[in-house]
């Protein structure tokens, strides 16, 4: 049974389709990936999946339930998750803090047993701090936990935004170029805290640029070229597809090994 499912979606600006009709599934557990070259649609696809964009044609459905248009908060408690190209991290809180802030939606006291520091709302903050503090094991960062998130390196930060974004505690993760500006070591550190995070049940839709992460790790790959679908498959079956040799990874690309994740 499929986790998320994406129909027919489709969304134009000024006239201009800037996705046409993709439509595929991800299942729990599974990596698939999105890739394509720049202007593919591929950011757009997910503001439309993530309740960021209201499409235009076509539907989206998590769990079985159609959230299409869905705000994003209500995604999040449903399961939904997501990162951003450009870091959304607050640079001059802690590390910790900024995992505490994915908190929020879960909270339900009201204002007054907050100022009043009431034993439950304590409770839940001390709840909500040690939950925080095994995210931070998790993405190999608690040792960092008091640190200003500022001071860290990119590689960390982008792992400290996916840190976050487990705190909703997601059944699916839609990872946007979650490897964009990291090194080689930095890369692999990404690509091993996502295959461990799908090998523990969690989906991941992840739009990437780094093809070598994404054969290496993909279940699946859906190929966007100008708003529209041009192929998917597993890796394997993608690497050799001439429109997308064509569109997007050249002759010259080498199918490196993949890792089933």
């Amino acid at each position: 049974m499929s986790l998320l499912d994406v129909n027919g979606l489709g969304i134009s600006f000024g006239g201009l389709k800037a996705v046409d009709d993709v439509s595929f599934a991800v299942k729990p557990g599974e990596i698939v990936s999105v890739i394509g070259p720049n202007g593919a649609g591929k950011t757009t696809l997910f503001n439309m999946i993530s309740g960021i964009y209201l499409p235009g044609r076509g539907s989206v459905s998590l769990i079985g339930t159609d959230v299409t248009g869905t705000a994003p908060n209500r995604l999040a408690e449903m399961g939904l998750s997501r990162t951003f190209q450009n870091l959304q991290i607050f640079q001059e809180m802690t590390v910790l803090d900024n995992v505490l802030a994915g908190y929020h939606l879960s909270e339900r006291g009201s204002v007054l047993a907050d100022l009043l520091s009431l034993p439950g709302m304590r409770r839940r903050a001390s709840q909500a701090r040690a939950g925080a503090m095994k995210l931070l094991n998790r993405v190999r960062l608690d040792e960092k936990a008091d640190e200003i998130a500022g001071n860290l390196s990119y590689g960390a930060l982008k792992r400290l935004e996916i840190a976050r974004a487990l705190a909703l505690d997601p059944k699916i993760l839609l990872l946007d170029e979650p490897a964009a500006g990291c090194n080689a070591v930095e890369t692999e550190e990404i690509d091993h805290l996502i295959a461990e995070l799908a090998a523990q049940g969690i989906a991941i839709l992840l739009v990437e640029h780094d093809m070598k992460l994404v054969m290496r790790i993909s279940n699946h790959i859906v190929v966007l070229d100008h708003g529209q679908k041009i192929a998917e498959g597993d890796p394997a079956t993608v690497s050799r597809d001439p429109a997308v040799i064509a569109a997007y990874l050249g002759t010259e690309y080498k199918e490196p090994a993949h890792v089933d994740g």
